[in-house]
């Protein structure tokens, strides 16, 4: 008992927060960018009938993302914003991913700044793909959706304006923030028990214990690097698609 009382755990400052302008996140962000950007500017560079190698990943992916995300949300007049859902989906993969790869262990989205901007920055994607496509109109039809009693709209109007404007990026951000903070968490937590307990002498023969769980826990943080620049790209994709579509 005394062993296990003399064990430290990082606090929660060490897991969020890091030190200077340009830091860990940082860089997390511009290798994000810059493997985003290669993985299709290499894909387009040189065409082949029998796509191979990053070209053929970089087709498959953009077909993963027509077929998988744009024509289930958006569908007709869904292509234009390929670009869009494509970037958004592998910034975030990229920046979730290097929660596993030793050295960073630390995924670029379990600071709040990052899904936070990408949640501004779909809410004004999404209002400016609705005012292009039916002007202002677009507002009058989020703040008085048609077929709603004329009395009611003092109550649905502020529910419609808010759910629109305000929880939808809040909630795109705080999804991705609060999985990725909560999986980073988990994989310290796992990976200091068991050194404790390698150091920890008698203690020792029970470190495998935590390991198992930590490689297990590796495997599903993969996982969930997927799921979560999934589930965001799919949920910025539905909003155009309500944006674009209004009448669905």
């Amino acid at each position: 008992m005394e062993i296990l009382a003399a064990l430290e755990f990082p606090s929660i400052d060490n897991l969020v927060k890091w030190p200077g302008t340009f830091n860990k996140i940082a860089f997390i962000d511009v290798v994000a960018v810059v493997a985003t950007f290669l993985l299709f500017w290499l894909g387009a560079r040189k065409k082949s009938l029998v796509p191979r190698g990053i070209q053929n990943l970089a087709e498959s992916s953009l077909d993963f993302i027509n077929k998988g995300i744009i024509d289930q949300t958006i569908g007709h007049g869904g292509e234009p914003y390929i670009p869009y859902i494509a970037t958004i989906f592998f910034f975030v993969f990229f920046g979730n991913i290097f929660e596993v790869i030793p050295g960073f262990a630390m995924p670029a989205n379990a600071r709040m700044a990052n899904p936070a901007f990408m949640g501004i920055l779909t809410l004004v994607f999404f209002v400016a793909v609705g005012v292009k496509h039916h002007g202002l109109k677009y507002f009058t039809g989020v703040m008085f959706p048609p077929g709603v009693p004329k009395p009611l709209y003092a109550l649905v109007t502020p529910i419609e304006v808010l759910s629109t404007f305000i929880v939808r990026p809040f909630s795109l951000a705080v999804r991705l923030f609060a999985n990725m903070l909560a999986g980073h968490i988990l994989l310290v937590t796992f990976a200091v028990l068991t050194i404790a307990l390698i150091e920890g002498g008698i203690l020792a023969i029970i470190s495998p214990l935590p390991f198992v769980m930590l490689v297990g826990l590796t495997g599903f943080e993969i996982m969930v690097s997927f799921l979560q620049a999934y589930v965001f790209a799919i949920l910025a994709a539905v909003y155009i698609g309500g944006a674009l579509h209004p009448e669905h």
